[in-house]
């Protein structure tokens, strides 16, 4: 049975040492508990006005790589840890009605690496937005819980 470590590896999830500082902590540990700072996609623009649900899925996806960079940094591994919670924010128009399906490219990877009914089984909320930092389409942010080994 692979590891969430070696299944990220094996979906081109790389992780790498920090080596620069940032304004904000980007994973904070309190306890067994791990919170992050909201990661945003490399995509820009609007769902609903120009990009299509599956680009926001995919963008969601990329999102949640990148926290699961920043929980690495901080954890030092991904094994030994339970996704807790996800929120997934969606810069969308009005009209547009799927946020959740959107969001699902960030549970469809934590399912991957951590177990859809075991250690990635987690909440989540999924909401639109008339804006997101820097016009990215889709922000996300977790809880984490550091299990024994």
């Amino acid at each position: 049975m692979q590891t969430p470590d070696e299944i990220a590896a094996s979906l081109n999830i790389v992780f790498t040492p920090s080596t620069e500082d940032s304004y904000l902590n980007l994973c904070v540990q309190s306890g067994n508990l791990l919170f992050t700072s909201g990661h945003t996609s490399n995509l820009r623009g609007k769902l609903g006005a120009g990009v299509s649900a599956e680009e926001g899925y995919d963008a969601a996806r990329q999102a949640m790589a990148e926290v699961l960079q920043s929980v690495w940094r901080v954890a030092g591994s991904l094994n030994h840890l339970r996704v807790i919670r996800l929120l997934g924010c969606v810069n969308a128009t009005p009209e547009f009605l799927e946020c959740p399906r959107v969001i699902n490219g960030a549970s469809d990877l934590v399912h991957a690496i951590f177990g859809a009914k075991a250690a990635g089984y987690h909440a989540r909320s999924a909401l639109g937005f008339s804006t997101l930092p820097g016009g990215t389409a889709v922000e996300i942010e977790a809880i984490f819980e550091i299990l024994q080994p």
